[in-house]
C-alpha cells in the first residue's frame, strides 16, 4: 500500500492553472540551479524529519538510454559523478542511501541530468520526481508542520490521494528469479552450445555483456551487480562480416562485439552508422546484431537476481 498522505510540491502557483489544471503562469519548466531549487531539498528534508526518515532506498535506477527525453542536455557521469564512482557502485535497485546522498540524488533529477530512480522506505515515505519540476512527496504521517515549512519556502504543497509515479507492482516484466534452478538452465545450454553471451543490466538503459563458457561460469556469476537482470543470448557469430552484412536497414539495433583483449562492448546504430561501425569493428573477434523492439527478442533465458534471502524483490 502507498503512504496514506501525498502532497505534489511545486513552485506554480495554483491560481495559475486553468480548468483543466494546467499551468499557464510564467514559471519555467525547468531547475533555477539555485534558490528555487534549494526550496525543493529543504521542503523534501522537512517532510523527512516530520516523518523520522533518515535514510532512503534507492528503487528502479535508471541513466540515459539511446533517447534522453530531459528538457536540459544530459551531463556525463549522468549526473552522479561525486555521489557513486564511475562504474556506479552502489546505485542499484534496492541500495540504501543517507538522506542528504537522496537530497543529491532529487537534485541530479531536477536538473533532467541524465539518472532517475524512485526513493522509497517500504510503504512508509516516497519521494518522486516527475517531468517540469512536479516532486511527489509521501508519507505515512499528516506532517502538517512541513506542509507549512514547504509553503514558507515559497512553494507549493498540494494533497493527492496518490503519487502518478507510484510503482505498479503487478506490471513487473520480469517475475523470474534467477536462483538455483535459472543457473541450472544455463548450465544445461552451456554442455550443448559451448559459449553463451549473458547481458547484466545493473540499472535502466546500462548493461554489461559477459562471453560465458562452463570453464567462467561462477567467476562471472560471483561479480553480477545486486537485483540485476540477466538476459541470456546465443553466443557472439566469429564471422563479424557476415554479421555487419545482415544489419537491417531503416531500423536500429543493438549492436555487440568482442575486441581482441576480450572486451565485449555494444552500440546502438541505424543504417546512418553502419559505415562508421565497420571500421571501428575491423578487427572485432566476435559480434551480433539484436533487436531493439520487444517483438523482435528472442532471448534464451531471462531472470531477475533475488536478494540473499531468495526473495526477487527487484521490479524489472
Amino acid at each position: 500500500m502507498p503512504p496514506a498522505f501525498v502532497h505534489r510540491i511545486t513552485k506554480y502557483d495554483p491560481a495559475d492553472r486553468d480548468e483543466h489544471g494546467h499551468y499557464t503562469g510564467a514559471e519555467d519548466a525547468v531547475s533555477d540551479h539555485g534558490p528555487v531549487e534549494a526550496a525543493y531539498l529543504a521542503a523534501i528534508a522537512a517532510f523527512a524529519e516530520a516523518s523520522d526518515i533518515d535514510r532512503l532506498e534507492i528503487r528502479e535506477p535508471a541513466v540515459t538510454g539511446f533517447v534522453h527525453f530531459g528538457v536540459e542536455p544530459p551531463v556525463e557521469g549522468h549526473g552522479l559523478g561525486g555521489l557513486f564512482p564511475p562504474d556506479l557502485t552502489g546505485y542499484h535497485d534496492g541500495a540504501e542511501v543517507p538522506l542528504p546522498v537522496a537530497l543529491e540524488l532529487v537534485r541530479v533529477m531536477l536538473r533532467d541530468q541524465g539518472a532517475w530512480c524512485r526513493l522509497e522506505v517500504g510503504d512508509f515515505f516516497t519521494v518522486h520526481v516527475g517531468w517540469d519540476q512536479y516532486v511527489y512527496v509521501g508519507s505515512d504521517r499528516p506532517c502538517a508542520e512541513a506542509v507549512a515549512r514547504t509553503r514558507a519556502l515559497g512553494l507549493f504543497p498540494e494533497p493527492l490521494t496518490a503519487s502518478p509515479y507510484a510503482a505498479e507492482v503487478d506490471e513487473a516484466e520480469v517475475t523470474e528469479p534467477a536462483d538455483e534452478h535459472f543457473w541450472i538452465r544455463v548450465h544445461t545450454a552451456l554442455a550443448s552450445r559451448h559459449a553463451l553471451l549473458l547481458e547484466e543490466s545493473y540499472v535502466r538503459n546500462a548493461a554489461r555483456w559477459h562471453r560465458i563458457t562452463p570453464e567462467n561460469l561462477d567467476t562471472v556469476r560471483a561479480g553480477l551487480g545486486p537485483r540485476a537482470l540477466l538476459t541470456v543470448w546465443p553466443d557472439l557469430t566469429p564471422d563479424v562480416g557476415a554479421v555487419l552484412a545482415a544489419l537491417p536497414q531503416d531500423e536500429s539495433i543493438d549492436f555487440v562485439w568482442e575486441a581482441q583483449d576480450g572486451t565485449i562492448s555494444h552500440a546502438i546504430v541505424d543504417d546512418t552508422d553502419y559505415q562508421e561501425l565497420s571500421a571501428h569493428v575491423a578487427d572485432a573477434r566476435a559480434a551480433c546484431a539484436l533487436p531493439l523492439s520487444l517483438a523482435g527478442q528472442h532471448p534464451l533465458l531471462c531472470a531477475a537476481l533475488p536478494d540473499s534471502d531468495g526473495v526477487l524483490r527487484a521490479r524489472w
